[in-house]
């Protein structure tokens, strides 16, 4: 892993972004926003999730319509547990509207909502509420003038329209800016991302746009997000999936964990079984996934089929078993505590995650505890 670059912070509500903060995972309703009782709804299964930062789309309606729009989006900003993000386009008097509704964040192109007059409008609203803005920058969207000049949506022509959008709000004197550049193709989202964390300290929004329905959307994303994470890039990442918005969110908090970026939730190690397996190991390795996905407690789990991997990866495991003809070994912090038949093994394994994770809390509870009485 690189040294992750330090970028400036800006707050969007009360989650920190850049500055070396930890990496946020994001996500965006599917529900249409005039209907508070659904996108509410949703939201709170993001935020179940573990999602931290959301963002809706406000489409741009008119007479009543928008009327009914602005209404549910200040019910949707006042009830929401997460920091609500309103995704504008065309119209800059919908992102006023929304700063009024009380959002704590805007994304938008500055190029698209009307010529820098209205961008200043809008710039100035936003300095005043201390709301940031992020540049959106997508391949599918590049103004027809960059694509005449680079012939089609190249990792450049993307930088190139960042780097003008941004240059519109620094000309308002406007620096609370987070960037993004997405494309559907990972090789010129990853490049495009290096060049431009190499022109500007602004925080990244790293994401791989129209990754695709959940299987090819999860793997698109892993590699894009995951290689600029690994070279130190992004600060806040959104995985785009044609499908439930609470899966992007899964996807995002497994990238974490796989980079060890982020811990919170269990983490399942499983052997990928061969002809010596002797337990269903996929079987309890899945139940395990579909059970715990509530858990916040940082666990790290081994489902291991034999005695040639398994002792070892169990061992190094807070909990694990290793599979033997007719049973498995139970191992806890790295210490076998006995045999049980194979039937048994997942209840035996999920009676051990539950007792750790309870001590966890505790241990952690007891840790805030005592610094808050040292700090005092």
């Amino acid at each position: 892993m690189s040294v992750r670059k330090l970028t400036r912070r800006v707050m969007v509500g009360g989650v920190p972004v850049g500055g070396g903060a930890p990496i946020s995972v994001q996500s965006m309703t599917n529900t249409p926003t005039e209907d508070a009782e659904a996108t509410l709804r949703q939201i709170n299964l993001l935020h179940w999730a573990g999602c931290q930062i959301v963002r809706v789309a406000l489409p741009n309606l008119k007479g009543e319509r928008r009327q009914k729009l602005m209404s549910s989006l200040r019910r949707i900003v006042e009830e929401s547990p997460l920091p609500v993000v309103a995704d504008v386009h065309f119209d800059y008097r919908l992102a006023l509207q929304a700063m009024e509704a009380g959002v704590h964040g805007l994304r938008i192109n500055p190029g698209n909502i009307g010529g820098e007059e209205r961008v200043a409008s809008v710039a100035r609203a936003a300095g005043r509420r201390g709301i940031p803005i992020r540049v959106g920058v997508n391949a599918g969207s590049l103004p027809r003038e960059v694509l005449a000049r680079h012939g089609h949506p190249t990792a450049e022509a993307l930088v190139e329209t960042a780097l003008e959008e941004i240059a519109v709000l620094e000309r308002q004197g406007f620096y609370d800016i987070k960037v993004s550049v997405k494309a559907s193709s990972v090789p010129v989202t990853v490049q495009a991302y290096r060049m431009l964390s190499e022109a500007v300290d602004y925080p990244l929004h790293l994401g791989v746009s129209e990754a695709g329905p959940p299987w090819t959307g999860t793997i698109r994303s892993a590699v894009g997000i995951g290689a600029l994470l690994a070279e130190g890039i992004g600060d806040t990442i959104r995985v785009s999936l044609a499908g439930d918005p609470v899966e992007e969110v899964r996807v995002g908090l497994a990238i974490l964990r796989a980079l060890e970026l982020v811990k919170r939730g269990p983490e399942i190690v499983a052997c990928p079984t061969c002809a010596r397996c002797r337990i269903d190991v996929a079987g309890i390795a899945t139940e395990l996934e579909r059970r715990l996905q509530s858990m916040e407690a940082p666990l790290r789990i081994a489902v291991m089929g034999c005695a040639v991997n398994g002792p070892g990866e169990a061992r190094e495991a807070d909990v694990g078993i290793a599979g033997g003809r007719e049973r498995g070994l139970l191992f806890r912090h790295g210490k076998p505590v006995g045999w049980y038949p194979k039937e048994e093994l997942l209840n035996v394994l999920l009676r051990e995650v539950e007792r750790i994770s309870g001590e966890t809390s505790e241990r952690e509870a007891s840790e805030g505890a005592r610094v808050y009485e040292k700090d005092k």
